[in-house]
This record gives structure tokens, sequence and C-alpha cells, in this order.
């Protein structure tokens, strides 16, 4: 494993930015290569790419103008378009709304995505909130570990290099964020909402448990996700989102709470989830998995959590994933991050790439 930068951005959101870009002004030029590259594979015309960047650029201005000042930063200091960091920032509706919409590649060949856990301290032998999560994804993705201050509130989070905050992390409030990707049959790139990063980017600002699951319920996303929200003195709750509606699901009991990539209960959104429908079981068999090698039995020592997350059974969708290499190369993908987060610590643990090569590298507030 090689370790992730880590950057410590100080002052106004824009100098953030302009840190960012500068400091991985390689890695950002890579990711908007891959993106585009993968967008074009998903069936988006150049034209198109530019069109919809641009609409969703119009989205950070209006929505947020400190968000939009990090990206105009990132910009600035990587030498890039403006539009090509609106790509980036905006790469999770506008790659999934074109699977959905084109059909190709079919979504069975993207083989898996996230695995996340949590639960409260009766959960764990070293006691306090934790959780944490297998983040599968593209093979090639460029990544870094970002740490800036909001007012009082420090923030430790995981990004891909050119977007702006972080998806996975940590705050000093005690507030932690896990994320899965969903799909819907009612997902669309066009309706007008709080796009998905700058969502995780107020979550991981939060100072309750409260203000952070309503930044995951504002109404109406474009595409559905599943934001996994834990507090060092409130637990765990996983928040499933939809066009249509969302739904909040909090930890019963003692043993820890598994999120994949399907909703639990598609019924109560009144979702449909089209692309299960190709025979696609990973986001079950992983779910399943994990809910086995949790609920084993509690509290559950680090050891074991480690273990669970280094499982290879079932192989090619596995929580632990590694690359197909029979897959074709714009369909790679392997568990690219994955996080364990001590909440009341300030710690996060994590390994660049499949857990099962590497020791947990260890970053803290």
């Amino acid at each position: 494993m090689s370790e992730l930068p880590f950057l410590h951005l100080q002052g106004s959101p824009y100098r953030q930015g302009v840190q960012h870009g500068r400091q991985l002004k390689r890695q950002i030029a890579h990711n908007i290569e891959l993106y585009r590259s993968r967008m074009i594979t998903a069936g988006l015309a150049e034209s198109e790419l530019a069109e919809r960047a641009q609409r969703y650029l119009g989205l950070f201005t209006r929505e947020d103008s400190l968000y939009r000042a990090i990206m105009d930063g990132i910009a600035d200091g990587s030498g890039q378009q403006l539009l090509d960091i609106a790509l980036l920032n905006a790469r999770y509706e506008l790659l999934y709304s074109a699977w959905s919409e084109f059909g190709r590649p079919s979504l069975d060949s993207i083989r898996s995505e996230c695995t996340a856990f949590g639960g409260n301290s009766d959960a764990f032998t070293d006691g306090g909130v934790q959780m944490g999560q297998n983040w599968d994804w593209f093979t090639g993705v460029e990544g870094a570990l970002l740490q800036w201050k909001s007012g009082e509130t420090t923030v430790i989070g995981f990004t891909e290099a050119g977007v702006a905050g972080a998806k996975v992390g940590i705050n000093s409030n005690g507030i932690g964020l896990c994320v899965n990707g969903l799909g819907a049959s009612v997902d669309d790139w066009r309706i007008d909402s709080v796009p998905f990063h700058l969502r995780t980017w107020r979550i991981l600002q939060s100072t309750t448990m409260q203000q952070a699951v309503g930044h995951a319920t504002a109404p109406r996303p474009a595409c559905s996700a599943n934001f996994f929200i834990g507090s060092a003195s409130r637990g765990v709750a996983t928040i499933e989102t939809s066009p249509l509606s969302s739904r909040v699901i909090y930890q019963d009991g003692t043993q820890p709470l598994v999120h994949a990539n399907h909703f639990r209960e598609p019924k109560a959104l009144g979702v449909y989830e089209s692309w299960l429908q190709s025979g696609r079981v990973s986001t079950y068999h992983r779910c399943e998995r994990m809910e086995t090698l949790l609920h084993k039995e509690t509290p559950i020592s680090a050891e074991r959590l480690h273990a669970a997350m280094r499982d290879h059974d079932g192989g090619p969708i596995a929580i632990c994933r590694h690359p197909v290499e029979t897959d074709p190369e714009e369909l790679r993908t392997h568990t690219a991050l994955a996080v364990h987060l001590e909440l009341a610590e300030g710690r996060m643990h994590y390994t660049w790439g499949p857990p099962c090569e590497s020791e947990f590298a260890t970053v803290a507030l």
C-alpha cells in the first residue's frame, strides 16, 4: 500500500481550493481524463458532457457560494478548466444517470461498490461508536486525505483528487460519514437539487447528528444514494435517499448495522431498482456476508473487524474486491479504500487499496 497524500488546508475556501489544486495537480488531471473516458464509455457524447457539466456548475453556484469558491481555487491551483472541475464534482450524478439512461455498460459489469457498517459502544471491545466501509470503485482513481476547519469544526476525510470536501471521514464534533451508491429507475440528472458531493461536504461539517441527517435528507436528490452517518454521542444511522423520498434506519440492538448497494426495503420508498433485475448479486452477497461475520459474536475486536473487511468469500463479488483481469480495463473495479472510524477518539484507520494487502495506517484529528 502507498499511503494517501495528506493535505492540511488553511485559509478561506478559495485558498483551500488553491492548495488542493496545486498539491494534487497531476492527480486531478488524471481523474479528469479517467472520468471523461468512463462517461463516454457509458454513452455520453463530448458535447453532452460539456452541457451537463455546465448545468451542474450552475447548481453548485446557486446552492453554495463557499463550495463554489473551493472549486474555483482547485481550478486555478491545478491549471484545469473550471468546467472539468465541475464534471469531477458532479461525477456521481453524471455517471450514475448515464448508466441508467443508456444502459451501457450493463450494470452487472460494474461488479460492486461499497460495504458499510457501524455500531454503538456495545458492539465493539474497544468501546465507543465505530463505523467504516470498503469503498469499491474503478481502478486507477487518484485520491487524497484532506484536513480543514469550518468555524470551530475540524474535519479529516477522503476525497477523489479534484473533488471539493470529502465523502468519507470524521470531524471534531464526533460525526462520521460513509457512503453507498444506490440506483432507482426514477433517478434523473436533470432534477435541480443539492448534488451528492455538496451533501457529503456539509454532513462532514455538521455539529450534531440531527444536522447531519438533515443534510442527507435534503429534498429530492437527482440520484439515489445512501449516507451512513455516525455520532459519538448518538450512535449510527443509515439514510437511504431517492428522488421520491428518504428513509432513516437506526441501529437496532447491539449488533452492528450494515449497508451495501441496494435499498433495504425499496417498497417503503416506492422505488424500483431496475438495475438489480440483471442478475447482479454482489450487493446482496456482501451485505449478508458482512452481517454474518459481524453478528456472529459481539463485542467485536478491531482484529475481527479488519478480518471481515479482508474477507474473500464469493471471489469476484467478495467484501474485499480485486480486479478481474478478464473484464475490460475501463470496467475493472477493486476495493480502492478501506476505512475504520473511531468517532469519540477522532481516529481514522485506512488502507489505500484492498485491505488484505497491507496493514491499516492511522490519522487523527
